[in-house]
Order: C-alpha cells, then sequence, then structure tokens
C-alpha cells in the first residue's frame, strides 16, 4: 500500500512583493505592495491542517536563508551583515530584493520526485530543480538538496542527485511541469514531462512575451537520472499561447492525480497527440477534463488559479476533491464552471477553497505551495517524522510564527539590517525544533 504525500513550503519571514518574476502577472502587478509575513505564514499552515483534517499525511518543508548574504559576498559585496546590507541597499537595491526573496515557499518547484514503483533501482528519486530562468530561485537548489536529504535520509529507500547544469539550455523548474498517472499510488505509472521549449532543435512554436522556463533536454535528463521505463514517459509541449497569457508553469494550466488529468483545453501544443501517446502507454482508462476556452478564458483561468489546485484522493472511497484558492470562488467565469462539474460524472466529486491570498498575490496558488511523494508504507517509515505535521507540530508552528514575524513588510524594509537580524533568529530556533542543528550558512558562519 502507498499514498501520496503532500509537502507545503512554510511561508518564511521575508514574505515580500518584489516582482521578481518575469512572466508571473500576479507577481508583476503586486510589486512592491505591502506584503503580510505573519498573515501569510499562517494561510499556508492552516491549509496543511486542513488536507491533514481530511485524512491526508501532511509534510512540512523549511524556508530558506534570506537574505541570502553568501550570494552577496559571492558578487563582491563584503563586511559584516549589516554592512552588506547597507551597500547592497545603496549600490545595487535590485540584488538585495533578489537575495530577500522567499519564493522557496513554492515547493512545486523544489524537485522532480520519481517514485520507486516507477524507477529501475526500486527507490524514490529526488532531483533539485536549478531554476535557471529567475536569478532569485537559482540560488534555492543547494539548500534545497540538503533539505530533501534531510528528510528522505535512508538510501536503502532514497536517491537524491544534484540539480542539472545551470543555463539556458537545462532549465528546470520541477514537479510544476510534471505528471504522474496511475490506478493507484503504489503501481507503476506513466510520467508526463511537460517543457516549454527545445534547446538544441529548431522550435516550432515560440513565445512572444513571456520566457519559457523549462526545457525539453532538462525534462529527458531527469526521467534518465531517476531511471525511468522509457516506454512508460511520456512529453509534451506547453502551448506558447498559455504561456504568454501567463501560465509560466503548466501546472497554471493542468492538474492530476492517478488516473485523472484536469487542463485547459489550450493547454497543449498537440494535445491529441499527448493524449493518444498517455492512453497507449497507460493501458488502463484515464479521465481527460478539458474545461473549453468558451466558459473559461486564459485570462480567467490564470487570474483565478483554477488549475494550479490540488487535485486529491481523499480516503475511504470518498472520490477525488479539489482544493481550490478562494479567488476561484470570488471569479464569476470559474464559479459557473465549477458548478457544473459538480454535476458532471467525472471522478472529482468534491469542490472546496482554501484562502492563500497572501501567496496568490504573489503568484503562487496551493498547487504551488506543495510537492507530491508518493510512498509506500516502508519508505514513510522511513521519512524524517519530524517533517510530518501533527497537532504537536502545527502548534508549535504557529507559536513561533507568532512571535517571530512582522505583520507587514514595506519595500524599504528590506534595506534594514534589523530585519535581516529578526529573520535569522526565527531561523535559528526553527532549526532546533527540527533538530537539523546548524543547518543555515549564517549559523556556520557564527
Amino acid at each position: 500500500m502507498s499514498t501520496e504525500v503532500n509537502f507545503d513550503g512554510l511561508i518564511g519571514p521575508s514574505h515580500n512583493y518584489g516582482g521578481l518574476s518575469h512572466g508571473n502577472v500576479a507577481s508583476k502587478s503586486n510589486a512592491l505592495r505591502i506584503s503580510q509575513p505573519k498573515k501569510a505564514a499562517l494561510q499556508g499552515l492552516e491549509k496543511m491542517n486542513y488536507l491533514r483534517g481530511l485524512g491526508l499525511a501532511q509534510g512540512v518543508l523549511l524556508p530558506q536563508q534570506r537574505p541570502h548574504l553568501p550570494t552577496l559576498r559571492s558578487l563582491g559585496f563584503s563586511g559584516s551583515d549589516a554592512e552588506i546590507i547597507n551597500r547592497a541597499s545603496n549600490q545595487a537595491p535590485e540584488l538585495l530584493a533578489q537575495c530577500y526573496s522567499a519564493s522557496s515557499m513554492w515547493t512545486a518547484n523544489a524537485c522532480t520526485v520519481a517514485p520507486s514503483a516507477d524507477t529501475a533501482d526500486g527507490r524514490v528519486h529526488f532531483t533539485a530543480s536549478n531554476l535557471s530562468s529567475m536569478f532569485h530561485r537559482s540560488i534555492e537548489h543547494e539548500t534545497t538538496t540538503r533539505l530533501l536529504k534531510s528528510i528522505f535520509s535512508d538510501e536503502n529507500y532514497f536517491t537524491h542527485h544534484q540539480a542539472l547544469p545551470s543555463g539556458v539550455h537545462f532549465g528546470d523548474e520541477g514537479a510544476a511541469n510534471h505528471n504522474r498517472f496511475a490506478e493507484n499510488y503504489a503501481d507503476a505509472g506513466v510520467q508526463l514531462f511537460v517543457f516549454g521549449r527545445y534547446a538544441f532543435r529548431e522550435n516550432r512554436y515560440a513565445t512572444a512575451k513571456f520566457p519559457t522556463r523549462q526545457t525539453y533536454e532538462a525534462s529527458r535528463a531527469i526521467s534518465q537520472l531517476h531511471g525511468l521505463d522509457q516506454n512508460r514517459v511520456v512529453y509534451a509541449q506547453q502551448n506558447p499561447k498559455i504561456i504568454d497569457a501567463g501560465a509560466f508553469h503548466n501546472d497554471v494550466v493542468s492538474v492530476s492525480n492517478l488516473n485523472t488529468f484536469f487542463m485547459h483545453e489550450e493547454a497543449f501544443v498537440d494535445k491529441a497527440s499527448m493524449q493518444d501517446e498517455l492512453r497507449r502507454k497507460y493501458n488502463g482508462e484515464l479521465h481527460f477534463i478539458e474545461v473549453p476556452t468558451e466558459q473559461v478564458s486564459l485570462q480567467a483561468a490564470v487570474k483565478s488559479y483554477l488549475f494550479n489546485s490540488q487535485l486529491i484522493q481523499l480516503p475511504n472511497e470518498q472520490g477525488m476533491a479539489l482544493i481550490l484558492p478562494s479567488e476561484s470562488q470570488e471569479n464569476a467565469e470559474v464559479f459557473a464552471y465549477l458548478q457544473d462539474l459538480k454535476e458532471q460524472d467525472t471522478p472529482i466529486k468534491h469542490v472546496q477553497f482554501v484562502d492563500v491570498r497572501q501567496s496568490m498575490q504573489n503568484g503562487g496558488g496551493p498547487a504551488c505551495l506543495r510537492l507530491r511523494v508518493a510512498l509506500n508504507q516502508a519508505e514513510l517509515g522511513a521519512v524524517n517524522s519530524k517533517f510530518i505535521l501533527d497537532d504537536q507540530l502545527f502548534a508549535e508552528l504557529n507559536r513561533w510564527v507568532n512571535k517571530h514575524y512582522r505583520d507587514e513588510i514595506h519595500p524599504d524594509d528590506l534595506r534594514d539590517p534589523k530585519l535581516a537580524q529578526e529573520n535569522f533568529f526565527a531561523l535559528d530556533e526553527l532549526s532546533q525544533i527540527f533538530d537539523l542543528g546548524s543547518f543555515y550558512e549564517f549559523q556556520r558562519e557564527a
């Protein structure tokens, strides 16, 4: 028996609206607004606990050190922490903002995961994403790898790969461009890797407005690193029209679970070929739930994050539930479609809404906040249990957030060395909660 565990990113104390992500409409439109980090983190924790209350196993991934002063040092800034922050704020405030980003909260981009049922060596494989298309995210993967190794440390069950080489040719954005189909989580599945462009061959389809982040070559490399049977792998190109509409990752226009694929009808360049190949390699019944453009426009889909929802299997044969951001409930066009969906005969039996507005305003919905890891019982038993949410950890993390987080962060607050000191003090205590020792760079530098 296997289960799917959602590992959500704990939103960090530096949560701010830097507007750093080109192609992410929500991030850009809310740039330099006042953020509410305490509210953001509490919303994220409440969402985790809500999923746990539905009977799902729920894990936690920790925020990374921000500001990331080692990056500033590598770019020529020197002195004490306060001196580095002061110099960067005066000489290169745009770099300081990059190093303050709390974007590691979106753990759908943390890595790509292959369950043991699919891999040649029968172990769960993890490859941290290089996120090379955006500088503020490209500095995450080393810490991501160390964190994943701390949680999934038993080499009898887990294998970790370093991020792919950085650069435009192997741009990798992680599980946000990856889907897996299986009758049960324990069964061998078919994996779908979605990419935006080819790096080493001619692209017939190209975006006109926003960059494509995931390359075919990166997806292919990860499938090979994970030891996947290529007869059970499908590669599909995302529609450039969708990317230019603001769907910078494929999980903004599609989401899957088990044998069900919920997607916008314009999500892919060649939808029919992709579906035919999936059916042929899956050898079972697949359910494609396509949302027509005439019912939900691309603009409405991106604004509401209809597809950046969590499609989950409820326990005790209750069917699947779609966990959506409250913005989908507030969008008349999208909500009308959802009311129609509930009347259709599909595996999706329940539609439920959660408030993650602080994350949404920075460009990430419920699905962005979670990494899905399918584990059998032995593998689940080998996971570091300190990272699995229970009543005690939920209460402890709420206490920690209320103690350390600011109610608001103004854009100019990033210039204040006191904010960095507060963040480091909070993360130092957090590492003690999880018994990680000197996990963060500032702890090893002290």
